[in-house]
């Protein structure tokens, strides 16, 4: 093999050898990413079903004042 050709060889494996690198820098990257987006949703899903419980029990305190406002109106 000629040296041009070995050099070319040696310079083509150092170009792919740092391409891989960067790609598994890039995909650690995409996983903790992935990690923190997910335990994000995590969160905000439990905070959304904590709301919607808590909407749930105003709109039944808010429909029992009701119910005793109509029952207060119609006895007086």
């Amino acid at each position: 093999m000629s040296e041009s050709k070995k050099t070319e060889l040696d310079l083509e494996l150092t170009r792919l050898t740092k391409r891989i690198d960067e790609l598994l820098a890039t995909l650690a990257h995409l996983k903790d990413e992935n990690r923190a987006l997910r335990a994000r949703h995590e969160s905000l899903a439990g905070e959304r079903a904590a709301l919607l419980h808590k909407n749930e029990q105003v709109r039944t305190r808010v429909e029992a004042m009701i119910g005793r406002l109509k029952t207060l109106e119609h006895g007086a």
